[in-house]
Protein backbone atom coordinates (compact mmCIF):
# COMPACT_ATOMS: atom_id res chain seq x y z
CA UNK A 1 0.00 0.00 0.00
CA UNK A 2 2.95 2.53 1.03
CA UNK A 3 4.91 1.71 -2.39
CA UNK A 4 1.54 2.26 -4.30
CA UNK A 5 1.07 5.75 -2.81
CA UNK A 6 4.85 6.54 -3.45
CA UNK A 7 4.04 5.70 -6.68
CA UNK A 8 1.20 7.94 -7.43
CA UNK A 9 2.42 10.46 -6.04
CA UNK A 10 5.19 10.33 -7.98
CA UNK A 11 2.98 10.50 -11.29
CA UNK A 12 0.92 13.23 -9.75
CA UNK A 13 3.84 15.59 -9.71
CA UNK A 14 5.20 14.74 -12.86
CA UNK A 15 1.58 15.45 -14.43
CA UNK A 16 2.01 18.68 -12.50
CA UNK A 17 5.15 19.75 -13.98
CA UNK A 18 4.15 18.82 -17.25
CA UNK A 19 0.97 20.20 -17.24
CA UNK A 20 1.70 23.21 -14.98
CA UNK A 21 -1.60 22.31 -13.04
CA UNK A 22 0.45 21.67 -9.10
CA UNK A 23 -2.61 23.33 -7.65
CA UNK A 24 -4.91 20.38 -8.95
CA UNK A 25 -2.46 17.74 -8.43
CA UNK A 26 -1.88 18.73 -4.84
CA UNK A 27 -5.94 18.15 -4.21
CA UNK A 28 -5.75 14.99 -5.71
CA UNK A 29 -2.95 13.79 -3.58
CA UNK A 30 -4.77 14.96 -0.48
CA UNK A 31 -8.06 13.46 -1.50
CA UNK A 32 -6.22 9.93 -2.09
CA UNK A 33 -4.34 9.92 1.11
CA UNK A 34 -7.69 10.71 2.78
CA UNK A 35 -8.98 7.86 1.04
CA UNK A 36 -6.32 5.79 2.50
CA UNK A 37 -6.12 6.83 6.23
CA UNK A 38 -10.59 6.29 6.09
CA UNK A 39 -9.77 2.82 4.42
CA UNK A 40 -7.18 2.11 6.64
CA UNK A 41 -9.42 3.05 10.12
CA UNK A 42 -12.22 1.09 8.94
CA UNK A 43 -9.80 -2.13 8.82
CA UNK A 44 -8.07 -1.25 12.46
CA UNK A 45 -11.64 -0.68 13.86
CA UNK A 46 -12.80 -3.93 12.50
CA UNK A 47 -10.14 -5.86 14.05
CA UNK A 48 -10.33 -3.96 17.54
CA UNK A 49 -13.99 -4.90 17.50
CA UNK A 50 -13.29 -8.31 16.86
CA UNK A 51 -10.75 -8.46 19.67
CA UNK A 52 -13.52 -7.19 22.24
CA UNK A 53 -15.62 -9.54 21.53
CA UNK A 54 -12.93 -12.28 22.21
CA UNK A 55 -12.16 -10.65 25.09
CA UNK A 56 -15.01 -10.15 25.96
CA UNK A 57 -16.27 -14.06 25.67
CA UNK A 58 -12.89 -14.84 27.39
CA UNK A 59 -14.22 -12.60 30.54
CA UNK A 60 -17.46 -14.38 30.55
CA UNK A 61 -16.08 -17.68 30.15
CA UNK A 62 -13.85 -16.96 33.30
CA UNK A 63 -16.61 -16.24 34.93
CA UNK A 64 -18.83 -19.03 34.67
CA UNK A 65 -15.66 -21.51 35.04
CA UNK A 66 -14.57 -19.72 38.62
CA UNK A 67 -18.81 -19.79 39.54
CA UNK A 68 -18.78 -23.62 38.87
CA UNK A 69 -15.49 -23.60 40.62
CA UNK A 70 -16.64 -21.90 43.36
CA UNK A 71 -20.18 -23.59 43.61
CA UNK A 72 -18.59 -27.44 43.47
CA UNK A 73 -15.96 -26.54 45.69
CA UNK A 74 -13.41 -27.31 43.55
CA UNK A 75 -9.75 -26.49 43.38
CA UNK A 76 -7.42 -26.95 40.37
CA UNK A 77 -3.97 -28.23 40.62
CA UNK A 78 -0.72 -28.87 38.84
CA UNK A 79 1.75 -31.23 39.66
CA UNK A 80 5.62 -30.77 37.71
CA UNK A 81 7.53 -34.25 38.43
CA UNK A 82 10.65 -32.53 37.65
CA UNK A 83 10.33 -30.27 40.72
CA UNK A 84 8.34 -32.47 42.02
CA UNK A 85 6.21 -29.20 43.56
CA UNK A 86 2.18 -28.92 43.86
CA UNK A 87 0.48 -25.30 42.43
CA UNK A 88 -2.99 -24.70 42.52
CA UNK A 89 -4.17 -22.68 39.79
CA UNK A 90 -7.71 -21.69 41.38
CA UNK A 91 -9.01 -23.01 45.18
CA UNK A 92 -12.46 -22.65 45.89
CA UNK A 93 -12.35 -25.43 48.68
CA UNK A 94 -14.15 -24.29 51.77
CA UNK A 95 -11.46 -22.82 53.67
CA UNK A 96 -10.97 -21.97 57.41
CA UNK A 97 -8.93 -22.45 60.80
CA UNK A 98 -10.25 -26.05 60.92
CA UNK A 99 -9.11 -27.38 57.63
CA UNK A 100 -5.78 -27.88 56.09
CA UNK A 101 -5.41 -25.64 53.42
CA UNK A 102 -2.35 -26.67 50.36
CA UNK A 103 0.57 -24.04 49.32
CA UNK A 104 1.60 -23.47 46.06
CA UNK A 105 5.32 -25.46 46.13
CA UNK A 106 4.51 -27.76 48.87
CA UNK A 107 6.11 -31.04 47.51
CA UNK A 108 3.34 -34.00 46.94
CA UNK A 109 5.11 -36.41 49.73
CA UNK A 110 3.59 -33.66 52.28
CA UNK A 111 0.34 -33.43 50.93
CA UNK A 112 0.02 -36.94 51.04
CA UNK A 113 0.91 -36.68 54.92
CA UNK A 114 -1.89 -34.93 55.69
CA UNK A 115 -4.57 -37.78 54.54
CA UNK A 116 -5.85 -39.75 57.09
CA UNK A 117 -3.72 -42.85 57.42
CA UNK A 118 -5.99 -44.93 56.61
CA UNK A 119 -6.22 -43.63 53.16
CA UNK A 120 -2.60 -42.64 52.83
CA UNK A 121 -1.03 -45.32 52.01
CA UNK A 122 -3.48 -45.89 48.95
CA UNK A 123 -3.88 -41.91 47.82
CA UNK A 124 0.67 -42.05 47.70
CA UNK A 125 0.76 -45.17 45.27
CA UNK A 126 -1.99 -43.84 43.02
CA UNK A 127 -0.55 -40.60 42.97
CA UNK A 128 2.66 -42.51 41.86
CA UNK A 129 1.69 -44.72 39.46
CA UNK A 130 0.17 -41.36 37.88
CA UNK A 131 3.50 -39.92 37.83
CA UNK A 132 5.61 -42.72 36.87
CA UNK A 133 2.87 -43.17 33.82
CA UNK A 134 2.11 -46.55 34.42
CA UNK A 135 -1.40 -45.16 34.89
CA UNK A 136 -3.50 -42.89 32.27
CA UNK A 137 -5.60 -41.57 35.11
CA UNK A 138 -5.86 -40.93 38.92
CA UNK A 139 -9.49 -40.66 40.60
CA UNK A 140 -9.44 -41.42 44.40
CA UNK A 141 -11.91 -40.73 47.13
CA UNK A 142 -10.13 -40.27 50.71
CA UNK A 143 -10.23 -38.55 54.45
CA UNK A 144 -8.20 -35.48 54.94
CA UNK A 145 -7.31 -34.88 58.60
CA UNK A 146 -8.27 -31.50 60.59
CA UNK A 147 -5.24 -29.81 61.95
CA UNK A 148 -5.24 -30.05 65.96
CA UNK A 149 -8.43 -32.33 66.20
CA UNK A 150 -9.41 -36.10 65.75
CA UNK A 151 -11.72 -35.39 63.27
CA UNK A 152 -11.51 -34.99 59.30
CA UNK A 153 -13.00 -34.25 56.20
CA UNK A 154 -13.63 -35.62 52.94
CA UNK A 155 -12.37 -34.73 49.26
CA UNK A 156 -12.47 -36.52 46.14
CA UNK A 157 -9.61 -35.80 43.62
CA UNK A 158 -9.09 -36.54 39.23
CA UNK A 159 -6.19 -36.28 38.09
CA UNK A 160 -4.66 -37.17 34.20
CA UNK A 161 -1.28 -36.59 32.53
CA UNK A 162 -1.29 -33.39 30.92
CA UNK A 163 2.51 -33.43 29.30
CA UNK A 164 5.24 -36.14 28.54
CA UNK A 165 8.91 -35.54 27.83
CA UNK A 166 10.26 -36.90 24.35
CA UNK A 167 10.38 -40.04 26.16
CA UNK A 168 6.94 -40.41 26.83
CA UNK A 169 7.28 -40.19 30.74
CA UNK A 170 4.84 -37.45 32.57
CA UNK A 171 6.21 -33.78 33.45
CA UNK A 172 2.93 -32.46 34.19
CA UNK A 173 0.03 -33.60 35.81
CA UNK A 174 -3.06 -31.71 36.32
CA UNK A 175 -5.95 -32.52 38.74
CA UNK A 176 -9.02 -31.56 40.37
CA UNK A 177 -10.14 -31.75 44.09
CA UNK A 178 -13.76 -31.39 45.41
CA UNK A 179 -15.11 -31.59 49.26
CA UNK A 180 -17.73 -34.23 49.27
CA UNK A 181 -18.67 -34.28 52.89
CA UNK A 182 -22.02 -33.61 52.01
CA UNK A 183 -22.27 -36.65 49.73
CA UNK A 184 -20.32 -38.92 52.05
CA UNK A 185 -22.85 -38.19 54.44
CA UNK A 186 -26.11 -38.59 52.64
CA UNK A 187 -23.55 -42.26 51.44
CA UNK A 188 -23.75 -43.30 55.36
CA UNK A 189 -27.54 -42.15 56.06
CA UNK A 190 -28.15 -44.72 53.33
CA UNK A 191 -26.37 -47.03 54.53
CA UNK A 192 -27.66 -47.18 57.72
CA UNK A 193 -31.22 -46.73 56.53
CA UNK A 194 -30.48 -49.55 54.63
CA UNK A 195 -29.07 -51.57 57.88
CA UNK A 196 -32.00 -50.48 59.78
CA UNK A 197 -34.33 -51.71 56.72
CA UNK A 198 -32.55 -54.96 56.65
CA UNK A 199 -32.61 -55.00 60.62
CA UNK A 200 -36.47 -54.87 60.82
CA UNK A 201 -36.92 -57.55 58.50
CA UNK A 202 -34.78 -59.63 60.79
CA UNK A 203 -36.57 -58.79 63.44
CA UNK A 204 -40.06 -59.23 62.08
CA UNK A 205 -38.52 -62.68 61.02
CA UNK A 206 -37.88 -63.26 64.58
CA UNK A 207 -40.59 -61.88 65.74
CA UNK A 208 -43.00 -64.15 63.65
CA UNK A 209 -40.62 -67.53 64.45
CA UNK A 210 -40.23 -66.55 68.65
CA UNK A 211 -44.56 -65.59 69.09
CA UNK A 212 -45.07 -68.82 67.39
CA UNK A 213 -42.72 -70.54 69.66
CA UNK A 214 -43.98 -68.77 73.15
CA UNK A 215 -48.05 -68.18 72.41
CA UNK A 216 -47.83 -71.83 71.15
CA UNK A 217 -46.66 -73.52 74.37
CA UNK A 218 -49.39 -72.31 76.86
CA UNK A 219 -52.41 -71.92 74.22
CA UNK A 220 -51.11 -75.79 73.56
CA UNK A 221 -51.84 -76.39 77.53
CA UNK A 222 -55.22 -74.45 77.68
CA UNK A 223 -56.47 -76.42 74.73
CA UNK A 224 -55.25 -80.23 75.97
CA UNK A 225 -56.22 -79.58 79.69
CA UNK A 226 -59.54 -77.59 78.96
CA UNK A 227 -60.20 -80.68 76.50
CA UNK A 228 -59.90 -82.91 79.62
CA UNK A 229 -62.14 -81.41 81.82
CA UNK A 230 -65.17 -83.12 80.65
CA UNK A 231 -63.72 -86.32 81.26
CA UNK A 232 -62.39 -85.36 84.66
CA UNK A 233 -64.48 -86.41 87.68
CA UNK A 234 -62.17 -86.07 90.91
CA UNK A 235 -63.09 -82.90 92.08
CA UNK A 236 -58.91 -82.45 93.46
CA UNK A 237 -58.02 -83.22 89.39
CA UNK A 238 -59.97 -80.80 88.27
CA UNK A 239 -59.72 -78.42 90.40
CA UNK A 240 -55.75 -78.86 89.50
CA UNK A 241 -56.19 -79.04 86.02
CA UNK A 242 -58.04 -75.43 85.97
CA UNK A 243 -54.99 -74.07 88.02
CA UNK A 244 -52.85 -75.06 85.01
CA UNK A 245 -55.07 -73.74 82.42
CA UNK A 246 -55.35 -69.92 84.68
CA UNK A 247 -51.48 -70.33 84.83
CA UNK A 248 -50.76 -70.74 80.67
CA UNK A 249 -53.98 -68.46 80.79
CA UNK A 250 -51.94 -65.64 82.70
CA UNK A 251 -48.62 -66.34 80.13
CA UNK A 252 -50.48 -65.89 77.48
CA UNK A 253 -51.84 -62.54 78.66
CA UNK A 254 -48.58 -61.97 79.78
CA UNK A 255 -46.86 -62.12 76.43
CA UNK A 256 -49.43 -60.36 74.44
CA UNK A 257 -49.26 -57.12 76.83
CA UNK A 258 -45.35 -56.93 76.60
CA UNK A 259 -45.45 -57.23 72.69
CA UNK A 260 -48.15 -54.00 72.79
CA UNK A 261 -46.75 -52.37 75.10
CA UNK A 262 -43.17 -52.61 73.18
CA UNK A 263 -45.07 -51.48 69.82
CA UNK A 264 -47.25 -48.94 71.88
CA UNK A 265 -43.95 -47.05 72.69
CA UNK A 266 -41.60 -47.25 69.87
CA UNK A 267 -44.33 -46.34 67.67
CA UNK A 268 -45.13 -43.07 69.44
CA UNK A 269 -48.61 -43.89 70.36
CA UNK A 270 -48.56 -44.20 74.15
CA UNK A 271 -47.79 -40.32 75.75
CA UNK A 272 -45.82 -39.84 79.36
CA UNK A 273 -48.23 -39.56 81.94
CA UNK A 274 -46.39 -37.30 84.36
CA UNK A 275 -46.94 -37.50 87.94
CA UNK A 276 -45.11 -36.66 91.20
CA UNK A 277 -44.83 -39.81 93.69
CA UNK A 278 -42.55 -41.84 96.50
CA UNK A 279 -40.16 -43.14 94.40
CA UNK A 280 -39.57 -45.69 97.55
CA UNK A 281 -43.14 -46.47 98.34
CA UNK A 282 -43.24 -47.58 94.65
CA UNK A 283 -40.35 -50.11 94.91
CA UNK A 284 -41.68 -51.85 97.65
CA UNK A 285 -45.60 -51.63 96.12
CA UNK A 286 -43.91 -53.45 92.94
CA UNK A 287 -41.88 -55.74 95.04
CA UNK A 288 -44.90 -56.90 96.87
CA UNK A 289 -46.38 -58.85 93.81
CA UNK A 290 -43.27 -61.11 93.87
CA UNK A 291 -43.26 -62.20 97.42
CA UNK A 292 -45.46 -64.87 97.87
CA UNK A 293 -43.70 -66.29 94.46
CA UNK A 294 -40.21 -66.50 96.28
CA UNK A 295 -38.29 -70.09 95.79
CA UNK A 296 -37.42 -71.40 99.18
CA UNK A 297 -34.03 -70.15 100.43
CA UNK A 298 -34.30 -66.83 98.63
CA UNK A 299 -35.29 -63.17 100.35
CA UNK A 300 -36.12 -60.57 99.33
CA UNK A 301 -35.25 -57.18 101.03
CA UNK A 302 -34.44 -52.99 100.19
CA UNK A 303 -31.82 -51.05 100.45
CA UNK A 304 -32.66 -47.41 100.47
CA UNK A 305 -29.96 -44.33 100.57
CA UNK A 306 -32.79 -42.12 102.00
CA UNK A 307 -36.07 -42.88 103.98
CA UNK A 308 -38.68 -41.03 100.97
CA UNK A 309 -37.55 -39.73 97.53
CA UNK A 310 -40.37 -37.57 96.00
CA UNK A 311 -39.84 -37.41 91.74
CA UNK A 312 -41.84 -36.59 88.76
CA UNK A 313 -41.99 -39.08 86.26
CA UNK A 314 -44.07 -41.77 84.72
CA UNK A 315 -44.97 -43.44 87.54
CA UNK A 316 -47.11 -46.37 85.36
CA UNK A 317 -43.72 -46.99 83.36
CA UNK A 318 -41.26 -46.89 85.88
CA UNK A 319 -43.00 -49.40 88.28
CA UNK A 320 -43.85 -51.55 85.22
CA UNK A 321 -39.80 -51.90 85.16
CA UNK A 322 -38.89 -52.25 88.39
CA UNK A 323 -41.44 -55.58 87.89
CA UNK A 324 -39.71 -56.81 84.87
CA UNK A 325 -36.22 -56.47 87.01
CA UNK A 326 -37.40 -58.43 89.77
CA UNK A 327 -39.37 -61.03 87.92
CA UNK A 328 -36.29 -61.63 85.74
CA UNK A 329 -34.21 -61.37 89.39
CA UNK A 330 -36.63 -64.28 90.78
CA UNK A 331 -35.76 -66.77 87.76
CA UNK A 332 -31.93 -66.83 87.84
CA UNK A 333 -31.85 -66.75 91.62
CA UNK A 334 -31.92 -70.33 93.47
CA UNK A 335 -30.54 -69.37 96.88
CA UNK A 336 -29.39 -66.53 98.27
CA UNK A 337 -31.06 -63.32 98.13
CA UNK A 338 -32.89 -60.25 96.15
CA UNK A 339 -32.31 -56.83 96.92
CA UNK A 340 -34.20 -53.89 95.65
CA UNK A 341 -32.48 -50.58 96.09
CA UNK A 342 -32.00 -46.57 95.32
CA UNK A 343 -29.16 -44.42 95.10
CA UNK A 344 -28.84 -40.79 96.42
CA UNK A 345 -30.42 -38.06 93.62
CA UNK A 346 -26.99 -36.76 91.99
CA UNK A 347 -27.24 -34.13 89.23
CA UNK A 348 -31.16 -34.03 88.44
CA UNK A 349 -31.21 -37.47 87.67
CA UNK A 350 -31.61 -41.10 89.88
CA UNK A 351 -30.50 -44.82 89.79
CA UNK A 352 -32.46 -47.50 91.17
CA UNK A 353 -31.25 -50.96 91.44
CA UNK A 354 -32.09 -54.56 91.45
CA UNK A 355 -29.33 -56.50 92.65
CA UNK A 356 -29.76 -60.57 93.00
CA UNK A 357 -27.14 -63.69 93.95
CA UNK A 358 -28.23 -65.47 90.73
CA UNK A 359 -26.53 -67.23 87.71
CA UNK A 360 -24.90 -64.49 86.38
CA UNK A 361 -24.66 -63.16 82.95
CA UNK A 362 -21.62 -64.07 80.65
CA UNK A 363 -19.69 -60.29 80.39
CA UNK A 364 -20.06 -60.79 75.84
CA UNK A 365 -23.93 -60.74 76.58
CA UNK A 366 -24.53 -57.88 78.49
CA UNK A 367 -26.15 -55.89 75.97
CA UNK A 368 -27.12 -58.99 73.84
CA UNK A 369 -29.60 -59.50 77.08
CA UNK A 370 -31.58 -56.17 76.10
CA UNK A 371 -32.19 -57.57 72.62
CA UNK A 372 -36.07 -58.96 71.81
CA UNK A 373 -36.28 -62.71 72.08
CA UNK A 374 -32.57 -63.15 73.39
CA UNK A 375 -32.37 -65.84 76.21
CA UNK A 376 -29.42 -66.97 77.92
CA UNK A 377 -31.17 -69.80 78.99
CA UNK A 378 -33.25 -71.41 76.89
CA UNK A 379 -34.94 -73.64 79.44
CA UNK A 380 -36.09 -70.75 81.93
CA UNK A 381 -39.57 -69.70 80.94
CA UNK A 382 -40.37 -66.52 79.47
CA UNK A 383 -40.36 -65.07 76.20
CA UNK A 384 -37.40 -63.04 76.28
CA UNK A 385 -39.27 -59.73 75.91
CA UNK A 386 -39.08 -58.66 79.64
CA UNK A 387 -35.43 -56.61 80.00
CA UNK A 388 -36.40 -55.30 76.11
CA UNK A 389 -39.11 -53.62 77.40
CA UNK A 390 -37.23 -52.01 80.56
CA UNK A 391 -34.80 -50.73 78.16
CA UNK A 392 -36.92 -48.99 75.50
CA UNK A 393 -39.48 -48.23 78.39
CA UNK A 394 -35.83 -46.06 80.36
CA UNK A 395 -35.15 -44.59 77.24
CA UNK A 396 -38.56 -43.20 76.73
CA UNK A 397 -38.06 -41.50 80.04
CA UNK A 398 -34.56 -40.26 79.24
CA UNK A 399 -32.59 -42.94 81.11
CA UNK A 400 -31.29 -46.03 80.73
CA UNK A 401 -30.68 -49.47 81.77
CA UNK A 402 -27.42 -51.23 82.29
CA UNK A 403 -25.80 -54.32 83.79
CA UNK A 404 -22.91 -55.52 85.61
CA UNK A 405 -22.59 -58.97 86.23
CA UNK A 406 -20.50 -61.79 87.24
CA UNK A 407 -21.37 -65.48 86.05
CA UNK A 408 -21.88 -67.84 88.94
CA UNK A 409 -21.90 -64.68 91.38
CA UNK A 410 -24.99 -62.59 90.30
CA UNK A 411 -26.34 -59.72 88.30
CA UNK A 412 -26.76 -55.69 89.40
CA UNK A 413 -29.58 -54.17 86.76
CA UNK A 414 -29.36 -50.36 87.36
CA UNK A 415 -32.19 -48.04 85.95
CA UNK A 416 -30.68 -44.35 85.68
CA UNK A 417 -33.01 -41.86 84.80
CA UNK A 418 -33.63 -37.58 84.95
CA UNK A 419 -36.16 -36.31 87.88
CA UNK A 420 -37.77 -33.15 88.48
Amino acid sequence: MNMLLIFMTHIFLISAQRLEVLPFALLGFVMLVLVFFVRFQMRNTKRIKSELKILESLHKHNVEYEFVLEVMRLSIWHFDTITGKLTFEQDFREKGNKYFTNVDGMPMDESVMTLDPRDADRVGKALSDLCQGRMSSYHEIYRVKVPYDNSFYWEESYATIAERDTEGKPTKIIGTTMRVDERKAMEEALVKARNRAEESDRLKTAFIANMSHEIRTPLNAIVGFTSLLPDITDDAERRSLLDLVNENTQKLLHIVDDVVNISKIESGQEELVMTTFDLNMMLVEAMSHFAERLKPGVELNVEFAQESLTITTDMIRLSTIAKHLVSNAMKFTDQGSIVVGCDAPVDGRVCFWVRDTGKGIAEENYERIFERFFKVDEFIPGAGLGLSICRVMAFSLGGDVTVESKLGEGSTFRVDIPIK
